[in-house]
């Protein structure tokens, strides 16, 4: 069987996608190929091989003909891959001995039932170098959500005691004020007085 019919036969399918400028959006990547040239805008039928992530196959979404393969776009050199996997593979191993240091334990010989006691002493700075290192790796403890509580419920809402005590007060109300920054006096209706000037342009 010629390779590519047998690429052809291994294809699946990944919905329909509308060809940009930028070419064909496929798992947050840019695919791009030279027939593309002019067919902005039409529907187009994805087709990929599962773990060959570098080049896709386009079909016509409405006739089904085949349009032409589509390239990564940007695609990493091979000393950029080369340096990313020396990096993942260093990490592995990094994390590979943390966890059998984590599962190595050792308990003291009992010779009764008792609780086991572990073994293993650490001075003040290994403790506290693990420690920020931990720290630094664990983003969710850096976030500081409780920094600024949400403002307070309107007054007319029914809000629990337990949910309302975790709010702050609402800002004050500012009423209009005068030349000397003295709050006008409030009207009749309880609402602060609207403030007037005269010829000599004294507030009233």
């Amino acid at each position: 069987m010629p390779a590519a019919d047998l690429w052809t036969f291994t294809l699946e399918d990944a919905g329909i996608r509308t060809l940009s400028t930028r070419g064909i959006r496929f798992r947050k990547r840019d695919y791009v190929g030279p027939w593309m040239a002019g067919q902005a805008g039409i529907q187009v039928r994805v087709r990929f091989m599962p773990h060959h992530d570098h080049r896709i196959e386009v079909y016509h979404a409405a006739t089904g003909r085949y349009l032409g393969p589509a390239d990564l776009a940007d695609q990493a050199t091979d000393e950029q891959v080369s340096a990313v996997r020396r990096a993942r593979s260093a990490r592995t191993r990094r994390l590979k001995r943390d966890l059998e240091a984590s599962q190595r334990e050792r308990y003291a010989a009992v010779n009764q039932p008792e609780a086991p006691q572990r073994l293993g002493a650490l001075t003040t700075a290994q403790a506290e170098a693990e420690l920020a290192q931990t720290a630094d790796t664990d983003l969710a403890q850096l976030a500081m959500s409780d920094l600024i509580p949400p403002a307070a419920p309107p007054a007319d809402w029914r809000t629990p005691a337990s949910l309302a005590a975790l709010t702050t007060p609402g800002p004050p109300v500012r009423y209009p004020s005068g030349r000397d920054g003295a709050s006008a006096p409030d009207g009749r209706d309880g609402r602060p007085a609207r403030l007037t000037t005269d010829e000599d342009g004294d507030a009233s």
